[in-house]
């Protein structure tokens, strides 16, 4: 098999989809898997990608988490943005609980997180992380949407970092093929397809997506996540959307029987 890169996009709580994806690649697509090259990913894909390497036996948790996470944001009278609610430590808790103790080390030169610079705007994809510190402040930075998220960019290196899915929301790495995953209908390997839509396609931060209704439901619900319902509907979608794709390029495998 050729080199093959994993690309998650960014998507705030939609990535409740990645999840999905992620734990069809593990049960379904091991092979894929396992001649992964690099992972990549912006924002909440970033998050994702880093547990698919470093701890892929945490899926489940962050599952947990998520929903867990999802359900405080709805239950804020201002979501995210509700006075004295600190989005960011509650990000942070929940990478300490998941990434473990030599995460930087297995991420190292294997992840690119993408994050933009304030200063310059211009974006970086980080793939060299010296402590697990540093890569918990790489992957704050990609995650921090300005205002949403609070007011005070991610400090990294003695410069201001925010979220990565601005300046590039979907990294596509330049060695090799880069599968794409993202939960919005565009031209993508693993995504949503959306029934009787106009092939009209817009590229938004790197990521070309159908002009469509549905997107822009996605669109708010990455900020503003829908009901336990409706993530538990997202996971579903992203798992199948996974498994699909893996039907298509012929890499599914049936799941081994454990014993």
């Amino acid at each position: 098999m050729k080199h093959i890169n994993l690309s998650f996009a960014a998507c705030g709580f939609l990535g409740i989809y990645h999840l999905g994806a992620a734990s069809a690649l593990c049960k379904h697509g091991r092979k894929l898997l396992k001649d992964v090259k690099a992972f990549a990913g912006a924002s909440a894909g970033s998050l994702v990608a880093t547990v698919l390497l470093t701890a892929p036996q945490k899926l489940e948790e962050c599952k947990a988490f998520t929903y867990t996470f999802a359900e405080e944001i709805r239950g804020q009278s201002f979501g995210a943005m509700t006075p004295g609610y600190d989005f960011m430590a509650r990000l942070r808790c929940g990478m300490e609980s998941i990434l473990p103790a030599n995460a930087h080390q297995l991420a190292h030169r294997r992840l690119h997180v993408s994050i933009t610079n304030t200063r310059t705007r211009q974006n970086y994809l980080v793939s060299s992380f010296s402590s697990r510190e540093d890569l918990i402040k790489v992957l704050l930075a990609s995650s921090f949407v300005p205002v949403y998220a609070g007011l005070t960019p991610v400090e990294y290196k003695g410069q201001k970092w925010v979220d990565g899915g601005l300046t590039n929301s979907l990294p596509i790495l330049p060695v090799g093929r880069t599968v794409t995953v993202s939960p919005f209908s565009g031209r993508l390997d693993i995504s949503p397809r959306d029934k009787g839509q106009l092939d009209v396609y817009v590229n938004i931060s790197n990521q070309d997506l159908v002009l469509s209704m549905a997107n822009l439901v996605r669109l708010n619900q990455a900020l503003f996540p829908p009901s336990q319902k409706g993530m538990q509907s997202l996971f579903r979608r992203g798992f199948q959307d996974a498994v699909l794709f893996l039907h298509r390029e012929n890499w599914f495998e049936e799941e081994e029987e454990k014993h």
